[in-house]
């Protein structure tokens, strides 16, 4: 075998099987540290104490009712400062948003959808899932908000590519994919490295560890059977072992090594190493929104001033001046000593202000993402009674792109599944249909997947497409670049006018980055507060 580098040997592996089996393979080597626990962000909410007598009372005026703008009151309230939110809908969350039967959208092109499902069934519209290192568990924690398993993963979910794969148009269990990806991937590797081509870059030892691990890793044979890879349980049954003389049968021989990589089903499944979806991930009980709620009961429900439409902003030497209007068409301005804007920054860039144009140019920077959803409820839960799937995803190269499977209600009468879960161009695909046309066209190719069942058990739909949603029309944004200026200058304040939501944070699309980025704004504005300043 010609001498190769472990560089470009690691590139390969890389490029077949994914970050995660890269990941773990250098980790075999002793070539990447153990990544350290994520802590969460240090903080210390603001207190009274911390304030003279004539510098507490403040009054905070806080555009939008998303998960930044009630985490910035629940924290300020701490320590006495008085909080006002202006939210344009008539809930608290923003993009965590909850559909339940009754929940009724009427989307910027005036189409109007009513949810039907039957009690105890929901849509989470927006997030639906929270890795347990995130603040926003805190959060869940400090509010009383209980949480269960969200099932990220599951080895029994498919995966399906209509043009590529083991056998082009059908799924493939997960578990049976990482199996023949990971033995192939093993058998390389061990190949490469007792022929010599790694003699470069590895010690006897470190060559014996690798090819003991890769064995193991893998389900690949020893040095006696040159590596290979044969398949085995771990691809799964056609006829379960059962009891008796009855030893089950498994799934055939794996395809080919060039099968299995031209499908390219590693770059599907390795998402479950990256660092935000990694297992364990929760849920609240009831839907999401239970998050928002419970902020807002904390914070109040006099100070939250629902369907309030922000008209313009006005910054003065000692304050703010925010003009809005109520769902009468009646207009009002509210003044504080500060403003908290929570809103996204496309829509923020729209509202006119005495802030510069630098600021509306940095808004204006940020790019919303077109992102699209739609929850399919059954009479029955057939993915569990027939297909003996319980909570994950399934991965496809249509644009439907992903299925969820409910990770609540297991063993109940009926269930929600997440019949498409898209963005970009596929969210903009189904958000320019009709909300019928949305569900045809979604559960047609759910069929490809599940057969009939998927069409003939289905009791009612109810889709969203973020980027026709009123006062949101993004699912989240993204920056082109957030070391340059602009993003710098909407994290410090325009006056007295600060900025706030995940989208001034690292974990953009998160509830995390929303929480994170308060904390911030919130030290900011007390720490100026007792400064005097």
């Amino acid at each position: 075998m010609p001498e190769l580098s472990r560089r470009h040997f690691l590139s390969a592996v890389g490029a077949f099987g994914g970050a995660g089996v890269l990941l773990e393979t250098m980790g075999a080597l002793g070539l990447t540290p153990t990544a350290a626990a994520a802590t969460p962000a240090e903080f210390t909410p603001p207190r009274a104490a911390d304030l003279d007598q004539s510098e507490r009372g403040k009054k905070i005026v806080i555009l939008g009712g998303g998960i930044a703008g009630l985490a910035s009151a629940y924290e300020l309230e701490k320590a006495g400062y008085q909080c006002v939110i202006l939210e344009a809908k008539d809930r608290p969350g923003g993009r965590n948003w909850t559909i339940r039967g009754g929940t009724t959208l009427r989307d910027l092109d005036g189409r109007v959808q009513t949810a039907q499902f039957t009690d105890g069934q929901y849509l989470n519209g927006g997030p639906a899932r929270l890795a347990q290192w995130m603040i926003t568990l805190d959060y869940c924690r400090e509010l009383g908000v209980e949480i269960q398993p969200f099932t990220n993963q599951n080895a029994d979910a498919y995966i399906y590519n209509e043009n590529s794969g083991f056998t082009p148009g059908n799924p493939v269990r997960y578990r049976t994919a990482k199996a023949d990806v990971y033995g192939y991937i093993s058998e390389l590797l061990a190949k490469a490295t007792d022929q010599g081509a790694l003699d470069d870059e590895l010690t006897g030892t470190d060559k014996q560890r690798l090819l003991s691990f890769l064995e193991s890793f893998g389900s690949i044979g020893g040095k006696t059977e040159n590596y290979a890879y044969t398949g085995g349980e771990r691809r799964g049954y056609s006829v379960l072992p059962g009891a008796a003389m009855n030893p089950g049968t498994e799934l055939g021989p794996p395809p080919s090594l060039s099968e299995v990589f031209a499908s390219q089903v590693g770059r599907t499944f390795s998402f479950e190493f990256g660092f935000d979806q990694a297992m364990m991930m929760y849920q609240p009980v009831g839907g999401m929104d239970r998050i928002p709620y419970a902020l807002a009961e904390a914070i109040g429900p006099s100070r939250i001033r629902y369907q309030s439409q922000v008209l313009s902003i006005a910054n003065r030497t000692d304050g703010v001046d925010v003009t809005y209007q109520d769902v009468n068409g009646k207009t009002y301005v509210e003044s504080g000593d500060f403003c908290i804007a929570a809103m996204p920054p496309h829509i923020l860039a729209r509202i006119p202000h005495n802030l510069g144009s630098d600021v509306t140019a940095a808004l204006a920077y940020a790019r919303p993402t077109p992102v699209g959803k739609i929850g399919l409820e059954y009479n029955r839960r057939w993915w569990e009674e027939d297909q003996r799937i319980y909570g994950g995803i399934t991965e496809t190269d249509m644009d439907l792109d992903h299925i969820w499977y409910p990770s609540y209600d297991f063993h109940g009468k009926r269930g929600v599944v997440v019949g498409y879960y898209n963005t970009g161009a596929h969210a903009t695909t189904y958000g320019s249909l009709t909300p019928a046309d949305r569900i045809t066209r979604a559960v047609a190719q759910g069929v490809k997947i599940h057969g009939d069942v998927y069409q003939k058990e289905l009791r009612s739909a109810f889709s969203v497409a973020w980027h026709r949603t009123p006062f949101i029309e993004g699912g989240w944004i993204s920056w082109p670049s957030q070391t340059g200026p602009q993003y710098a200058l909407l994290n410090q304040p325009a006056g007295n006018v600060y900025f706030a939501g995940d989208w001034l944070s690292y974990w953009i699309a998160w509830q995390h980055g929303a929480f994170i980025s308060a904390r911030k704004v919130v030290t900011d504005i007390h720490q100026r507060v007792a400064a005097g300043s």
